[in-house]
This record gives structure tokens, C-alpha cells and sequence, in this order.
């Protein structure tokens, strides 16, 4: 049965809405938190395993150094605290994908804590997200449910449980209540979501794609009478892997819980599953508290000792951050904020910027880019970077139309062919044979041609009307197969009218 929901703007009119996001950011090391077993993405079933991934009688973790380097830079770069001792909890719930029954986890001492991200919106507005700790835990296995509605656990047969992923290091942000946000909460959310998925891949500690599960997080929502009153009680919308989702989570959550209230009910807390299809949120099971999970310090792992000396080495490394990346690219490529917010939205960032330095300018790489290029991974529901085209492919285009050796045409023609897997832009040029014609005695044929078919039109342009110039530049066009230079027609056709 479908749940009573308030309109969106009602609900904020009427309620605070408080939001909370826990980030689950899978690291990219070679091998897992506490043992040697290698870390890929698409791997067979349980192909990537030791005894202590399988939580096997006897066998002892050892913490992984670079993850915890990954840690430090990652709190850095979120304005944490990093502790100079930090420890390992063991964290106790059964679930057939925890292979030990236990997580390890950090609880009371955690590496990362009291930070903040500054988060710019689409209009420029700046808001700072606090955080409230950023800390090591291992992941859990995945449940495959088969025999079920959208492979969810209600209604299947059997599951099977694939433990690849056990182990594999993860840092999860946990973000303060965040208060304020008013009825741009879901817009807020969004924005830092992708904030930390950019900072996560400048810092090269995670592939961050949440298509693979690489970033996920899980939603807290909860409504208020008013910011001066106490939290409401929260429901928490678990693993949603999509800045959209994301999104439309904390909405549908606002409008469901408003209405429950607005009516004298009361909110459960629980968590709930976010179901892209039908665009709604589901009842999962009762929220734990902290106390449920009774944690305890790990009594197979010492505590984190981490120097002065080693956070400054950390420091020494960190890359520039993508905020002050974008201002800087924004201003050495004479961009306004609508052109930045376009190559921002598209994700083309890194692009175009590859595509600059192989030597194309700022609009051209744009032009592409944002143009044929995104229309043709728009069709193919595939991301720009998965296109079969390189920045240095891009450039090579953008420099034989500024050589004069390719039209518009002609080099959309010779990207179509990149495209297709013939080869390199100059390899597509030289077999189909693409070549400007810049002779101007073929020229001046094709242009005395088209004139003398079409003496109304030589009329107008002598009248000063240049508005059918674009006639005669088609008949040269179709004329000389599509290769003849646009402005070196019109300079010819403007010689012969005077």
C-alpha cells in the first residue's frame, strides 16, 4: 500500500528537516585491511580470500599501512583531528556476509574526527557540512538474494554469499547532524556527496564509483517542529549508491515523515531501503543503537600510533584539492560560472584538462567535449570517460582544423571514426581521405558555379543582404563533397559580388 505523503514544499514550510549522511568510501589498495588478499572489482566468487578474511579459527589480522596513510590524508583533507593514538573495536552483529560475526571498526577512538567540508551550490552558496569523525572499518561480504522480487531478500528462495569484498578497507565519513539545510537539504546532500567522491579520487585513495559500490552512504532523516526544539526521531535509508538517489531519498523521507506527524503519529526508527524503480523508500528492520553492538577494543590489534612527524609527511603529499583546482582551471581558461558549472555537471572536468594540456584550447575542448561528444555517451548510456576517444585524440582534431586541414564537418566526421575504432584522428583522416580543399582555382570553379545558379541570390548579397550567403556556401559544400573551407568560400564569393 502506498504511504500518505505531504508536498515537498508543505513539509519544509511546516518542518526543520535535519539530515545526516554515513559515507562509506571503499580504498583503493592492492590487498585488504588486515591481510594479503588482493583487492579488485569483478573478481570471481570467493576467488579473493585468506583465512583471516574468512575469519577462520586462529588466523590473526595485521593492519594494512597504506590504508591508514590513506586515512590521515583523507582527515586532512576534511579538516579532522587525527589522533595521535587511535584503536580497533570489534563491532558484534551476525549477518551471513560477516564472515567473523564481528566488524572491525573504529568506535570510541577513532583516527579522524571534528572536521568539516565546505560545499559550494549550484548558485555559489557556500555551506559547511560538520563531521564528525572519519574512521577505519573493514567491509562485509555481499548477499546475492535469489528467487526475489529486484533480487531483494523478501520473497527469495536462497542467497548466496560472495566474500571478495570482506575485508576490503573502508573509511566511513559520519557527518554531524546537519542543521539548517532548510529545503535545500537534498540539494546540500548531493553536493557533498560529490565533493567528497572528487576529493577521495584527487587524493587517489579510491575509484570512488558508486556504480560499483566503491562510495556508498546511508541517509538519516528526521523532522522537527523547529530549529530550537530537539532532534525528531530519524529513520536511516541504507546504502544508496547514487547522487541522485541520494537526493530523492532525503525528499521522499521529508514528505513521508511529515505527513506521518502532521497526523499525530510517530516516527520508527529503523532503516529503510532506498527502491530506485518506484522512486520510494521501504521499511527494513528496527535501528540499533551503538550499545547493541557491544563493542570492545580488538585484542588482536595494538593500538594506531601516529606522529607529528608522520602526519607532516602526509601533509608533504597532498595534492591540490578540487575546489582550488576548479578556481584555478576556471580562471586560466577564462570561464564563467555558468561555462564551469556546464563542465562540473557533465563530469568533464579531468577531461578537458587533459585536453588542454595535449595542447587544444579551453572553448575547443569544451566544444567537443560538451557537444557531439556528450550527445554520442548520452546515446550509448555511457559515461564521457568510457567513450572510445582519448583528450590527446580530442587536441589532435582541435589542431588539424587550426592547421586548416579539417572543417566542422569534416573533423565531426573524423571523431565519428575515432569512434568507430579506425584508428587515430590523422589515421581517420588519411583512409576516408578528409582534406580541406584549399585550392583556389577549385575553388573559385565551385563558387562560380553556385553563383551562376542562383541569380536571385547574388542580387541580395550585392544589396547588402548576407543572409543567403549560407546558400551558396551549402552548393560549394555539396559541390566539393563537404571539404571546402567555409570562410575562404565566403572571402571569394565576397570578391566577385563587389
Amino acid at each position: 500500500m502506498a504511504e500518505k505523503l505531504m508536498k515537498y514544499a508543505d513539509a519544509v514550510k511546516k518542518f526543520d528537516p535535519v539530515i545526516g549522511l554515513e559515507t562509506h568510501v571503499e580504498l583503493s589498495t592492492t590487498t585488504k585491511l588486515f591481510c594479503p588478499a588482493e583487492v579488485s572489482f569483478g573478481g570471481d566468487p570467493n576467488s579473493q580470500l585468506t583465512p583471516v578474511s574468512l575469519g577462520l579459527p586462529g588466523s590473526l589480522p595485521v593492519v594494512n599501512k597504506t590504508a591508514v596513510d590513506y586515512a590521515i590524508k583523507l582527515g586532512l583533507a576534511l579538516h579532522c583531528e587525527i589522533a595521535e593514538w587511535s584503536q580497533f573495536a570489534r563491532k558484534n552483529y551476525f549477518y551471513p556476509d560477516m564472515p567473523r560475526d564481528y566488524q572491525i571498526s573504529q568506535y570510541d577512538k577513532p583516527t579522524n574526527g571534528n572536521g568539516y567540508l565546505d560545499v559550494e551550490l549550484e548558485d555559489g552558496t557556500v555551506f559547511r557540512v560538520p563531521i564528525e569523525r572519519a574512521h577505519i572499518e573493514d567491509d562485509a561480504g555481499k548477499n546475492t538474494h535469489v528467487g526475489g522480487a529486484d533480487g531483494r531478500i523478501e520473497g527469495a528462495d536462497h542467497s548466496l554469499v560472495d566474500y571478495n569484498r570482506a575485508g576490503v578497507p573502508l573509511i566511513e565519513i559520519v557527518t554531524k547532524p546537519i542543521e539548517g539545510a532548510g529545503d535545500r537539504a537534498p540539494e546540500i546532500a548531493g553536493a557533498y556527496m560529490r565533493a567528497i567522491r572528487d576529493i577521495v579520487r584527487a587524493l587517489n585513495i579510491s575509484h570512488a564509483r558508486m556504480e560499483q559500490g566503491n562510495m556508498r552512504a546511508d541517509v538519516n532523516v528526521s523532522l522537527r517542529n523547529s530549529p530550537s526544539d530537539p532532534f525528531g526521531t530519524r529513520s536511516e535509508t541504507k546504502n544508496v549508491n547514487s547522487f541522485r538517489g541520494i537526493e530523492k531519498t532525503i525528499q521522499y523521507e521529508i514528505r513521508r515523515q511529515a505527513a506521518i506527524l502532521s497526523e499525530g503519529g510517530e516516527i520508527l526508527q529503523e532503516t529503510r531501503h532506498w527502491d530506485e524503480a518506484s522512486q520510494t523508500t521501504a521499511g527494513g528492520r528496527v535501528k540499533s543503537d551503538a550499545d547493541d553492538y557491544r563493542y570492545f577494543p580488538d585484542p588482536d590489534l595494538v593500538m594506531l600510533h601516529i606522529t607529528k612527524e608522520h602526519i607532516e609527511e602526509m601533509k608533504a603529499q597532498m595534492p591540490e584539492m578540487p575546489r582550488e583546482r576548479r578556481n584555478r582551471l576556471k580562471g586560466e581558461w577564462g570561464f564563467n560560472d555558468l561555462e564551469m558549472r556546464d563542465v562540473l555537471n557533465a563530469d568533464a572536468l579531468d577531461l578537458l584538462e587533459e585536453t588542454v594540456k595535449a595542447g587544444a584550447t579551453a572553448a575547443g575542448a569544451k566544444k567537443w567535449w560538451l557537444g557531439e561528444l556528450s550527445r554520442e555517451a548520452n546515446n550509448k548510456g555511457v559515461s564521457l570517460e568510457e567513450l572510445p576517444i582519448t583528450p590527446t585524440d580530442v587536441a589532435e582534431v582541435e589542431k588539424l582544423i587550426a592547421d586548416g586541414k579539417l572543417n566542422d564537418k569534416l573533423a565531426k566526421q573524423t571523431v565519428a571514426g575515432v569512434l568507430a575504432g579506425e584508428g587515430t584522428p590523422d589515421e581517420v583522416v588519411k583512409k576516408h581521405g578528409f582534406q580541406v580543399v584549399s585550392d583556389d582555382g577549385a575553388l573559385e570553379k565551385a563558387v562560380d558555379e553556385a553563383l551562376a545558379a542562383n541569380p536571385d541570390i547574388v542580387e541580395k548579397l550585392k544589396s547588402g543582404n548576407m543572409k543567403p550567403m549560407g546558400a551558396i556556401i551549402g552548393a560549394v559544400m555539396r559541390a566539393t563533397r563537404g571539404q571546402a573551407d567555409a570562410k575562404a568560400v565566403t572571402k571569394i564569393v565576397m570578391s566577385k559580388i563587389k
